[in-house]
């Protein structure tokens, strides 16, 4: 069933944003969920999962919390990240956002969520 952009799922779980040198192999433990996140670039290698699966040396962020696009998006959908984050800047709430093929997820701070699906909603999101 393809979702619109204006329906959102909050997913079960807390996430953590992780850093590994740019040079190391994407970790089992990142591989381990449902949903996780691999990104390298010339300086860094970011991962994105539950944080209950990282090993406590790695450098991460905890606490995100993570909002689901329902989709399958078209590419030639426009604003979509947009119409997520600005009301939530208007509240003075941080995000971390990931762009799939599929769809987009959004993270916002746990100790942010009720504000964050509360400016969502007056937005006319709807969050199941």
């Amino acid at each position: 069933m393809v979702g619109t952009a204006r329906d959102l799922v909050l997913l079960e779980g807390t996430f953590a944003v992780c850093r590994l040198a740019a040079d190391e192999a994407v970790p089992d433990w990142a591989r381990q969920r449902s949903v996780s996140s691999v990104t390298r670039t010339t300086r860094e290698l970011s991962i994105v999962c539950e944080q209950d699966v990282v090993p406590p040396d790695v450098q991460s962020d905890t606490g995100w919390r993570c909002l689901m696009v329902e989709g399958p998006l078209a590419f030639t959908e426009v604003g979509i990240v947009a119409s997520l984050t600005a009301p939530l800047a208007a509240s003075g709430i941080s995000v971390f956002v990931i762009s799939t093929y599929d769809t987009d997820f959004l993270l916002v701070k746990e100790a942010s969520l009720e504000r964050a699906l509360s400016s969502l909603r007056n937005e006319d999101f709807l969050i199941r």
